[in-house]
C-alpha cells in the first residue's frame, strides 16, 4: 500500500472549456503566452514584456524570454516529464528561488466532459521543501497551499478566457 501524501503537499484545479481534448490540449501548451496571465505575481520578468513557452515533448522545457538591460534572458520553470497528447502531459516545475535540486512536479489532464473538455492541474511534492522555503513566503502550510490553488485558479480562468474568444 502506498503511503498517503502529507496533507499539505498537493494543490487540484480543474476548468472546463468550450473545446474538445485535442483544441484544449493544443491551446494550454502551444498558446502559453496567450493566457497565461502577465506581471510579478505569474512571470519571472514580472512587468516586463515576456514570453512564455512550452517546448513539445518529454524534455521540452517550460521557459520565458524576455529583454534586460544585458541582453536576453531564459528562466527556465521546467521540464516537460511526460508528453501523452490529447490526453495529459506532466512536467517538474521550479521557481525562480529553487535550488538546484529543488522541485514540484505538475500534472495536466484533459477529459471530454459535455461538450467540452475538464482541464485538471495537480501540482505536488510541495511537502519536499523545508518549510521556510522562499517559496512559502512565510506562510503556514494550509496558507500556502490554498495561496497556490488561487494562483492555479487564476491561470486555469484565463485559460478559459482565451478558449472562450477563440
Amino acid at each position: 500500500m502506498t503511503p498517503a501524501p502529507p496533507p499539505f503537499d498537493s494543490v487540484r484545479v480543474s476548468v472546463t472549456v468550450a473545446a474538445d481534448p485535442a483544441t484544449a490540449f493544443a491551446v494550454f501548451t502551444g498558446e502559453t503566452d496567450l493566457w497565461w496571465r502577465r506581471g510579478p505575481r505569474f512571470r519571472v520578468s514580472g512587468r516586463t514584456p515576456g514570453v512564455v513557452t512550452f517546448e513539445p515533448g518529454v524534455g521540452g522545457r517550460l521557459f520565458e524570454t524576455f529583454a534586460t538591460e544585458a541582453g536576453e534572458r531564459v528562466a527556465v520553470m521546467g521540464r516537460i516529464t511526460a508528453w501523452d497528447p490529447p490526453a495529459r502531459f506532466s512536467f517538474e516545475w521550479r521557481a525562480s528561488n529553487f535550488a538546484g535540486d529543488e522541485r514540484t512536479t505538475v500534472d495536466v489532464s484533459f477529459e471530454a466532459a459535455g461538450a467540452g473538455t475538464r482541464v485538471t492541474v495537480h501540482h505536488h511534492g510541495w511537502s519536499t521543501l523545508r518549510p521556510d522555503h522562499p517559496v512559502r513566503h512565510r506562510e503556514e502550510d494550509a496558507a500556502f497551499i490554498r495561496r497556490m490553488g488561487l494562483w492555479w485558479g487564476d491561470l486555469m480562468t484565463a485559460l478559459r478566457e482565451r478558449i472562450d474568444v477563440k
